[in-house]
C-alpha cells in the first residue's frame, strides 16, 4: 500500500485501540504503522513513523491528548491529528482544537465515517461538529472586527490561505519557496492583525470570509 494513509493510533486503552486497527485494516487505502498508550509515547511514535494521520485520545494519564498536540505543533511534526473522544462537551473538545487537532469524532462512529473522516483530515479539511464550530465562529466574530482583513500583506494572505487548507509551516514553506522561520513570522503576523489566538481561529476567519490557498 505504497499510497496509503498512514495512521498512529494513540489511546490508553488497548481494546480502544484494538477496534480502531480492526476497523481500518478492511480500507484498501489506510495503513495502521503503529500505535501509543499515551501522549508521550504518542510523540515519540509520531516523531519516529512520520505518520500522515493520528487518531488521538484527549483523556489518557500522564501527557493528555491536547498536552501532546501542542508539542507535536512545537515540533512542526506534518502529521495531521484527530481527535477520537468520548466526551462531547465543548470545554473539553475546543482546547483540543485550538492546540491544532484537525478534528474530532466520537468513539462509537461508524467505520465508514471514521474512514472517511482520516481521508478528510488528511486531505487538509478541517472536521467541526456543527456546535463547536458555532462556537469556534462566535469566539472568532468577536476578537475580529471588521476590515481587519486589509492590514495583510499579499503574503500573509497566501500564508493564511495555506493554513484554511490545513498545511503545516513546512508545507507552507515548501509551497511558497520560503524558509520555515519566516512562515512563522508571518502566522504570527496574521495572529496579531487579525487578534486570534491561534492557527484554528485562523483557519476558521479565512473560510468564513473567502481567503483561500
Amino acid at each position: 500500500m505504497a499510497d496509503a494513509i498512514r495512521v498512529l493510533l494513540v489511546d490508553d486503552h488497548q481494546v480502544v485501540r484494538r477496534g480502531l486497527r480492526t476497523f481500518l485494516e478492511v480500507q484498501d487505502d489506510i495503513e495502521v504503522v503503529g500505535e501509543a498508550a499515551d501522549g508521550a509515547e504518542g510523540i515519540a511514535r509520531a516523531e519516529e513513523l512520520r505518520p500522515d494521520v493520528v487518531l488521538m485520545d484527549i483523556k489518557m494519564p500522564g501527557m493528555d491528548g491536547v498536552d501532546a498536540l501542542r508539542r507535536l505543533r512545537e515540533l512542526d511534526n506534518p502529521a495531521r491529528v484527530l481527535i477520537v473522544t468520548s466526551f462531547t462537551e465543548q470545554r473539553t473538545v475546543v482546547p483540543a482544537l485550538r492546540a491544532g487537532a484537525a478534528g474530532y469524532v466520537y468513539k462509537d462512529v461508524d467505520p465508514d465515517a471514521l474512514a472517511g473522516a482520516i481521508r478528510s483530515v488528511h486531505a487538509g479539511h478541517i472536521l467541526l461538529q456543527p456546535e463547536v464550530a458555532l462556537a469556534l465562529l462566535s469566539q472568532e466574530e468577536a476578537n475580529s472586527a471588521p476590515g481587519r482583513a486589509g492590514s495583510l500583506t499579499e503574503r500573509e494572505r497566501e500564508v493564511l490561505g495555506l493554513i484554511a487548507d490545513g498545511r503545516s509551516n513546512r508545507e507552507i514553506a515548501r509551497t511558497l519557496v520560503l524558509s520555515e522561520k519566516t512562515v512563522k513570522t508571518h502566522v504570527s503576523n496574521i495572529l496579531m492583525k487579525l487578534d486570534l489566538a491561534d492557527r484554528t481561529q485562523a483557519a476558521l476567519w479565512a473560510v468564513r470570509h473567502g481567503v483561500t490557498g
